[in-house]
């Protein structure tokens, strides 16, 4: 009988510790580990940086397209540099126009 009850004292004594760390270590791993552990926190800064980011990169072309966009309203457009850029781009010249032929190595400005 004295084997028995020592058996029993050494499991008593035994099984509580090992619940604890057990239940420690499960505990531990997830705090670190888990789905809402150290490391998934770090992904999610990882992700809130790309997403400012993004949003940085978004608001600066938005308001590019605003400023140009602006410059296409009415009162933003020049008749005479709007008819400048055309007929540069189309390589056209009207009848009154006087042309001065230039050669490629001279440089208009």
């Amino acid at each position: 009988m004295g084997l028995g009850r020592a058996i029993k004292k050494l499991i008593k004594a035994i099984i509580p510790p090992c619940l604890f760390i057990g239940l420690t270590a499960y505990f531990s791993w997830n705090a670190i580990q888990g789905e809402h552990g150290i490391k998934s926190y770090q992904n999610q800064l990882k992700l809130l940086e790309k997403a400012k980011q993004a949003r940085k990169d978004a608001l600066s072309e938005q308001q590019a397209w605003a400023k140009r966009i602006k410059g296409l309203k009415e009162n933003g457009l020049d008749k005479d540099i709007l008819d400048e850029r055309a007929r540069a781009m189309l390589s056209l010249a009207n009848s009154n126009d006087l042309v001065i032929p230039y050669s490629q190595n001279d440089h208009l400005f």
